[in-house]
């Protein structure tokens, strides 16, 4: 059985992206307190440029630490360690103790519109063999269907595409619909935070609270 090791950063971990209003030191002095928070080789951090599809690679120790134009990657090589950076979007992880596979998905709405959890759990399957009932999937903190209002014409595709349980009004719920289509791949064992990005307080960056904010992360590593 294979040690998996997973996390989610809070704002005091800092932020992690490079693409938001921060300097660039700034963003290496965070990953590198990180690593050595977690112990873990900043060499073999494998990170995204998230453009909202539902494009998953699969990484090696030979792929470039930026995966551009991706929103998922999977691995079954120990000690690289994936990383999905957000502010409101679902930070979802996959892991097979089993065989030894791990993803890192950035699920916001349009990846879910777009079946990205999906598609990972797919490849899992396909590509390394993982059988259902071993793949684990944990959705972190993220904005919830408390909060996460939408234009009618948006709600009005989710209920025509997923169902009308998944919306209320103009509130949506993206955790209710990854949940649902893992379910239909017959994936069970499924953590979902209940920790709303926006309105619980805690300690997470918000798009939807302030639009020049950092991002956190979720990490994951086969030990």
């Amino acid at each position: 059985m294979n040690k998996i090791f997973y996390t989610f950063t809070t704002n005091s971990d800092g932020n992690l992206a490079y693409h938001v209003a921060d300097l660039k030191e700034n963003v290496d002095k965070n990953r590198e307190k990180l690593a050595l928070k977690y112990d873990f080789d900043i060499e073999n951090l494998f990170y995204m440029n998230q453009v909202h599809g539902n494009n998953v690679e699969i990484i090696t120790r030979e792929s470039p630490r930026l995966i551009d134009n991706c929103d998922g990657i999977i691995t079954n090589e120990k000690n690289l360690t994936l990383m999905v950076m957000v502010a409101d979007c679902i930070p979802t992880l996959f892991f097979d103790k089993n065989k030894g596979v791990i993803a890192a998905v950035h699920a916001g709405r349009n990846s879910t519109f777009q079946k990205i959890v999906e598609i990972t759990a797919k490849k899992m399957i396909n590509e390394f063999n993982c059988e259902v009932k071993d793949i684990e999937v944990i959705l972190g903190p993220s904005i919830q269907k408390c909060c996460y209002e939408v234009n009618e014409e948006l709600a009005q595709i989710v209920k025509k595409s997923f169902g009308e349980e998944f919306v209320n009004g103009r509130f949506i719920d993206l955790q209710g619909i990854n949940k649902m289509l893992l379910e239909k791949l017959g994936i069970l064992n499924i953590t979902i935070s209940n920790t709303c990005t926006k309105c619980s307080g805690e300690e997470y960056y918000s798009y939807r609270v302030y639009k020049k904010c950092g991002r956190f992360s979720a990490l994951i590593t086969i030990k």
